[in-house]
This record gives structure tokens, sequence and C-alpha cells, in this order.
């Protein structure tokens, strides 16, 4: 009987190790469970967010997948404190194993298993978490628990086989997802202590570090207490592990929590609009005709021509990685590194807000409560107002889902005209209230949008960009995206080719007015009225009657086409006298790279967003230069810098020095359309050339007064708190006493036509 005993024991121990053997074979050939192949162990993390750096190395923000915000790093930017409280509290003996602790493993089988002690700990190595959290789905059962583990160790072996300890600690940390979209140890660091990981302190590390037990539960925005409970008990662990001494130890365990917590999101910090944006730009497909409805058929052609003439548009489709595959910025660990200037971008932004948010707005506000169809102007019948309103109504989300389920017109009408709870804008924040969905669309309206642009002219690039006044609320890109007519800001490039054809600031003209067919320009002012003008103080004065009469001695198909050499897009629009007034449209971003010309001796500059790109291994795999034409010669470009001064120095600008007491050399022009629904102003000195536009969501949103919805007072405001505060910040650069390099003997008063004083210039276009 002890024999045959003995043989079944030996025979059962030879049938397990037989049955071990074959199972963990299996397991490493993949004929058994899933076992990731060679080239995914070598590139165990495939998705790793894009970084968009700023010009002055500032990080804008991230973009990732499915909020995996994950962004590397290499062991050496890592505090030692990590890997230390990581190696004490998750894995003692881990540089002493080839993935698995089998001395953990036996503790954690007999205690936890058998005895049922769980505060015994646990049994798996880092590296074991690492292929857990690398391969192993969310177990639906103990059962299936215990099969994933298995492989695991299987999995944990390779891994050891192709890393060292740390790039192991560093996949590791580069992984875990730390919450509130804090994935991976660099972001971690930033989102709960704003700081790069290597210069996490002792206790911060541990409390990072003690979250990997159970993110959720030691939440350290929800639990602090908790969470400092957990961040001692890894400082205990560094203690008994020899890491720090009883001195360390007790100063580290007495300190508060002491975050400095804020959240990573896209639609927080700076430059949000820019970086939605370049997100768009950098990813968008080569444009097919069928992508776009019939009536934005112009925006097609503007977008093949930024395909065929643009690098950055479209470039990760553009451009493929070693295995064929396109770029893409929400895996591949791009560092992107724009023009934008942070600081710049937040004096805009500041600028913006300021002068929208608490001048223009309450204003505006106060103006509406006298109006019966507020926000839209008094101008619109009940019936107008009703069928914009309708518009808003089909173009909804809430309308669309109703749609979805099925409910009737009337249903839907009805629910619009419904009160329910809902939060809504103000700038003091979002409040929660009770209106109807209809009534919310005319509350949105009510708000003002604005969009500014700020640009290097001699290289383009972009330092500061501002698409609205709030990102969350107000998603559309005022700055690239919107379009809308440009008013008077047209007329420096009707002047600009007056110039290119032989005249002067000096000639003159007849300031009346006349009808040109069925068309008679109207003028805001009538100064000097039936007297020869010189076409200084017509520009200056913005003077209707002035610009129409060089229209009428040109081709509008050549100011069409100098319109589109200064970069301004003119596809769809019909060669007319009345371009002159600017019905036309255009963005912010075209009109700021188009006033470049006049700074940079009649050269435009393209704008450039971005300066290079790197993979994530820091290889450059893109550079960006400027891209340049020559409009106008430096001749023309001197006499408009003469013209675009007086704009200012006396002009529809001049308040920019009475009132704002900007006193840099600059040029500028004013601009505002048919009853004040654009208002413009384009400004530049000689190193930097700015652009704003304010307005209303719709055309028929706006002040009704010209002197509260003029240029001068709705868009220039903005251009003199911003260019302040540039000034203001010597570490910018930017010099209050630069003047434009203009030759000191340069007349501008010269003309091809010497007697212009005596025929005015109708002999110039005869």
């Amino acid at each position: 009987m002890r024999k045959t005993f003995v043989r079944i024991l030996w025979g059962t121990l030879c049938a397990v190790i037989v049955f071990l053997a074959v199972s963990f074979t299996s397991i490493w050939f993949g004929w058994i469970g899933y076992m990731p192949d060679l080239e995914d162990l070598q590139n165990p993390i495939s998705r790793y967010a894009s970084q968009v750096y700023s010009v002055d190395g500032k990080i804008l923000g991230t973009y990732n997948m499915n909020r995996e915000n994950r962004v590397h790093v290499d062991y050496d930017g890592i505090s030692p404190y990590l890997v230390q409280a990581l190696v004490a509290t998750e894995d003692e003996r881990f540089y002493d194993h080839s993935g698995i602790d089998f001395i953990a493993l036996t503790r954690a089988v007999v205690k936890r298993g058998i005895l049922g002690q769980k505060s015994a700990g646990g049994g798996s190595t880092i590296t074991q978490q690492l292929a857990k959290q690398l391969y192993s789905a969310t177990a639906k059962s103990t059962l299936e628990r215990l099969l994933q583990k298995p492989i695991e160790w299987v999995i944990a072996v390779k891994l050891e086989r192709f890393y060292t300890k740390e790039e192991i600690i560093t996949m590791y940390l580069n992984y875990f997802d730390f919450l509130h979209n804090a994935v991976g140890i660099k972001t971690a660091a930033d989102v709960y202590f704003d700081k790069d990981p290597k210069n996490l302190t002792l206790t911060e590390s541990a409390t990072l570090i003690g979250l990997c037990k159970n993110p959720s539960y030691f939440n350290p925005v929800r639990y602090p207490e908790r969470c400092t409970d957990r961040r001692n008990v890894v400082l205990g662990q560094m203690l008994k592990a020899g890491y720090l001494t009883n001195e360390e130890y007790q100063k580290a365990h007495d300190e508060p929590l002491a975050l400095n917590f804020h959240r990573v999101d896209h639609k927080d910090g700076i430059a949000t609009y820019f970086r939605e944006f370049l997100r768009q730009y950098i990813m968008a497909q080569k444009p097919t005709l069928e992508d776009y409805p019939s009536w934005n058929r112009v925006q097609f052609t503007i977008d093949s021509l930024a395909w065929e003439t643009d690098p950055l548009y479209g470039w990760c489709n553009k451009n493929h990685k070693k295995n064929g595959e396109p770029y893409n910025v929400y895996t591949d660990g791009l560092k992107i590194f724009t023009t934008i200037d942070s600081r710049m971008q937040k004096y805009a932004e500041e600028a913006v807000l300021k002068h929208v948010g608490n001048y223009l707005q309450p204003a505006f506000t106060k103006e509406n409560r006298t109006k019966p169809n507020a926000p839209f102007t008094n101008a619109l019948t009940a019936a107008e107002v009703k069928g914009i309103l309708n518009r808003s109504i089909r173009q909804s989300e809430r309308y669309r889902a109703m749609k979805e389920q099925g409910a009737t017109e009337n249903e839907i009408q009805k629910a619009f005209r419904t009160p329910v709870e809902m939060s809504v804008f103000t700038y003091h924040g979002d409040v929660d209230t009770v209106m109807t969905p209809l009534d919310s669309i005319r509350y949105i309206k009510s708000f003002l949008r604005s969009g500014f642009v700020s640009m290097d002219p001699h290289n383009g690039a972009v330092k500061a960009y501002v698409g609205g006044v709030d990102f969350t609320h107000f998603t559309y890109d005022m700055a690239t995206q919107g379009r809308r007519q440009v008013g008077s800001t047209i007329k420096p490039f009707l002047y600009a080719l007056s110039m290119s054809n032989g005249m002067s600031p000096c000639d003159v003209a007849p300031n009346v007015q006349r009808s040109y067919g069925n068309w008679t320009p109207r003028n805001g002012s009538r100064s000097r009225y039936g007297q020869m003008v010189t076409l200084k103080w017509g520009l200056a004065q913005s003077n209707n009657w002035i610009s129409a009469y060089l229209m009428s001695r040109i081709n509008p198909q050549d100011f069409l086409r100098i319109l589109r050499d200064f970069g301004i897009n003119t596809y769809g629009v019909y060669p007319s006298i009345v371009l002159c007034l600017g019905p036309n449209e255009a963005s912010v971003c075209e009109m700021v790279s188009a006033y470049t010309t006049f700074a940079n001796h009649g050269i435009h500059c393209s704008p450039m967003f971005v300066s290079k790109i790197e993979d994530n291994e820091g290889n450059v795999i893109a550079t960006f230069q400027p891209r340049m034409n020559e409009v106008i010669s430096e001749e023309s470009a001197y006499k408009m810098l003469e013209m675009l001064k007086a704009v200012m120095d006396g002009g529809t600008g001049s308040r920019m020095r009475y009132k704002y007491k900007v006193e840099c050399d600059m040029g500028g022009k004013t601009g505002t359309t048919n009853r004040n629904a654009d208002a413009w102003f384009m400004g530049f000195t000689p190193s930097l050339v700015s652009g704003c536009w304010v307005g209303g969501e719709d055309r028929d949103i706006h002040f009704d007064s010209t002197r509260m919805g003029q240029g001068a007072n709705m868009a220039l405001p903005i251009w003199a708190y911003y260019m302040k505060k540039v000034f203001a910040d010597r570490s910018l650069g930017y010099d209050p006493n630069e003047k434009f390099d203009i030759p000191e003997d340069f007349n501008p008063c010269v003309s091809e036509f010497d007697d212009y004083s005596a025929g005015g210039i109708e002999e110039v276009f005869e």
C-alpha cells in the first residue's frame, strides 16, 4: 500500500509537472490564450499623446485618444523617489527576479489563498502588473482572472528578456492611469503638482505611487485624508526597504498633502481655439468635392489650394511612418513646436476678454433691453426674427435628437417652448437656471463674438491666436473658420494697387458723391465736401467716395487678382466696383497675413503656425519655412506706410493715440460694415501685425448705433490693450521706440505724374 501511495504521489507530481510544462509551452507559443507577437512586445505602448509646444517652451496642450493623455518620459526624467517608492511598495525583490517572484507568489497562495489573510499582500511583480495593464482585459469572474494569471506570468518573463529593469519601470509609470485624465507619470505630475516627474519631492512621489494600489479609492481630490494615509504607508515601505532614514520618514510623514491640482482637458488652458484649429489642420484629408455641400464649394477651393501649397495642411496624411501608415496626432507621441508665444497668447486672450466681456457685452445687454427683437437689430421685422430662430432650432442638437426619436414637428416646437432646467454661460461662471430652449437660443446669441490674430510680418509666424471669448461655450473659431465682410479694411489694398500704378499719397481726387451705374456710395462724413483732397487724406478718413472713385478707374478683375496676391481668398467673388467698400468675406487670419505686406517692404507672408515636428524619439521629421510672395514694390510699400500711419495719427484710428496712449510707430485701418454688423481693426508696428474682428453670431446681431458699433470702438481697443501688454513685457523684445525702416531721402509725394495737383488723378487712368 505504501509503495502504491508513493507511486501515486510521484505519478501525480509528474503529471502536474508535465501538465504545467505543456500548458506554459502552449501559452509561450500562443497556442492557448492570447500571446502578443514579437513586434508588439518590443513596442508594448503604442499610444502616446502628441504635445503642442509654444515657441517659448511651454506645453500648450496635448492630443490623445480615448482620454489616454499619455506623454512619454525617459527614465532619466523620473525622480529617484518615484522609482524607490514603486519598488518598495509594489515589488521589494524587483531587482532580484526575472519577472516572477516565487517567494511572494508562495506567500500569496498560502496566506491569501489558503489562510484567507487579505493583508498578506499580493504576489504580482511590477513586471506582471505591467503585463496585466498592457494585455489583460478586465476579468468578468474569479475563474477568468485565474486563467489570466499564467498568461501574465509568461508575458512578464518575456518582457524581462527584452527590457532592462529601468525600462520596465519607465514603461510601468508611463502607462499607468492616475485618474483625472492623468495617464502616465508625466501627465500625473503635471495634473496633481504642476511639475515635471524629475522634480517631484519625496512626499509627492509617495502620493502618486500610493495611487497605484487603487486610484479611485485613494483619489487625492475627493479623499485627501485617505490618500494621505496611503502615502504614509508608501513612506513606511520605503523606510523598511532602507531608502529612508527615520528622520526623513518622520519629516515626510508629517507633511500635508499639498496638491497643486488642475484638470487637463482640451477645453482648458490657453490657446484652446488654436489647438483645435491645429488639430483639424494637421489631420486634414485631401479635399474631395463630394464632401462639400453645394453652398460651400468655395471652401473646397480654399482647402484644395491649402493642400497643394501649405505643407502643414494635412501633414499627417501627406507623410508616413516607417511602417507605411500615416501619422496620427492622437497616438504617435509627436512633439509639435508651434510659433505661438504663450506670453503673447495670454495677453491677447486677456485683451479680448477685457474689452468684449467687461465693456462691450454689458453695453450690448443694456441696449437689448429696449429692443423688441433682442438680440437682433430693430431693422428686422418680427417675421424675419422668427425665421432666423426657426433655422437655429432646426440646426440644434435637441432638434436632431427629437427627430431621430420620431417626434412630430408640433411636438418639437412645443418642447422648445417649455421651460426646463439648464446651465447657461455667463462671464462670471456657468449659472443654473430655468428657461425654454427657444429662449436659451436667444440668450446664447446675445453674446458678442471676437477673433484676434497676431503675426510676425517678416516670416509669418503666428504669435497669438484667439478664436472667441470662451471655447467651452462658443466653439466656432472666428480667427480662421469664420469669414465675415471686411468693410473698409479692404481699402489699403485698393490704394496699394493705385500706388503700383504710379500714384502717390499726395495725388488728389474730388471729394463728391457720384453714381456709378445704379450704385451710389454713401459716406459717413461730408467733411471737405466738393474739394480736391489727397489720397492720403481719403484713406486716413476712410472716405467711401474717394475709394469708389479710385475703383471706377481700374478693372475689378485686377483688384481681385491683387487681393489673392495679398493672401485673401476671393474665389466665388463677383468682380464689381462695390468691392472697394469690402462686401467680400475673409477670416481674421487672412487679413492679418495680408497686412504683413505693408510692414515687410511689399512682400506678403503666409501664416506659419508650426516650426518643426519631432517623433516620439526626438527625431526631427518635419521643418517648416516662411512662405512669401512679392505683391507690391518696396517703393509702393513705403507710400502705403505713409498713408496707413496717417490713419493712426489723425484719421479714423487716432483714438489709439489720444485715448489709449499708444505712442509707437504704427499703421492701421478701421473697418465697419453695413448696419455695424462687423467691426474690424488692423494694426501693425515694424515687428508685429495684429488684427481683430468683433460682431454677433449672426449678421443681424449688432449695436444699432454707429457710435458703439464702429470698428474704432468695437475692435481697436483690443489691439491697444494687447500691444500695451506686449510692450510692457521686456522679455518679449518688442521696442515701442522702433521705427519703420523708410529711407530718409524717400519722398512719398513723388509720382510718375508731376501735374497731379493740376489735373488730379483723372489723367493717371486716361
